[in-house]
């Protein structure tokens, strides 16, 4: 297969929620390649009419980062089409295997055209809040190399966003939550997000400007996980919580 029919295997797993083999055992592809294949799959995505809102971190975490034998993290896109409301509801059958977890998002205040640092990055931010995302590999069996999770978007697939509330908000060494039908499913630190969720939205700043896509003002940017995720099903009530947000939830039907 070429990039573009790999990109269209992943695409249709995505769009009809059926699970496809893993390409790299059919197809050996490097990094490079894979970051190539998710950007023709998402363009497929584009012209059909949905509207990039920003970027999603992975591999945040360093102790993933170890597992995966790699030194970076990884990133993947988020549209319009992947957003929910706050008390909204999710189709699980429009999902494959999803899974939920807690995160910080970002809210870019202005394009950024150079990389960042602690010091300013609160320059480039005028929003933070507490943030759900749904990830939900497109392979069989939730089972992928490094390289197949990025050609598949990072398992990028559903994310909700809490009320924004001021840049200056604390965030840094804050307990998370993630609650299933109101009982505790996971707890974490803020700081499980690369010792500081910040951080998070620095390298995400360097990992866009690296690869060629803009961060523009408006953008969106998930900074990682701040607990382990749980696989989510029909009838449930998902949940977050962070010390000083209010909570968010999303009902599966």
């Amino acid at each position: 297969m070429n990039y573009l029919q790999i990109a269209e295997v992943l695409d249709n797993a995505s769009l009809y929620a059926k699970a496809v083999e893993q390409i790299s055992k059919q197809e050996k592809f490097d990094l490079n390649e894979a970051y190539a294949i998710q950007s023709i799959s998402l363009a497929r995505r584009y012209i059909r009419g949905e509207k990039l809102l920003g970027l999603k971190l992975g591999f945040t975490s360093k102790a993933k980062m170890e597992q995966m034998g790699v030194h970076d993290m990884i990133w993947g896109r988020l549209t319009d089409k992947m957003l929910y409301q706050d008390q909204g509801q999710l189709i699980r059958s429009e999902f494959i295997h999803p899974r939920a977890e807690p995160e910080i998002a970002f809210r870019i205040s202005k394009d950024i055209t150079e990389n960042i640092n602690l010091s300013n990055a609160k320059e480039v931010v005028d929003g933070l809040a507490l943030a759900i995302e749904i990830i939900d590999s497109r392979y069989e069996n939730f089972s992928f190399s490094l390289e197949d999770v990025v050609a598949d978007n990072c398992s990028s697939a559903g994310f909700l966003i809490g009320a924004w509330q001021s840049p200056e908000k604390q965030i840094q060494d804050i307990g998370v939550r993630l609650l299933i039908n109101n009982e505790l499913a996971h707890e974490g630190n803020s700081n499980a997000i690369l010792g500081n969720p910040w951080e998070s939205l620095v390298a995400a700043v360097r990992l866009a400007l690296e690869n060629g896509e803009k961060l523009k003002a408006g953008s969106i940017v998930l900074a990682g996980a701040a607990t382990a995720a749980s696989y989510i099903e029909a009838g449930q009530q998902v949940s977050a919580e962070a010390d000083g947000f209010e909570s968010i939830s999303l009902f599966i039907s």
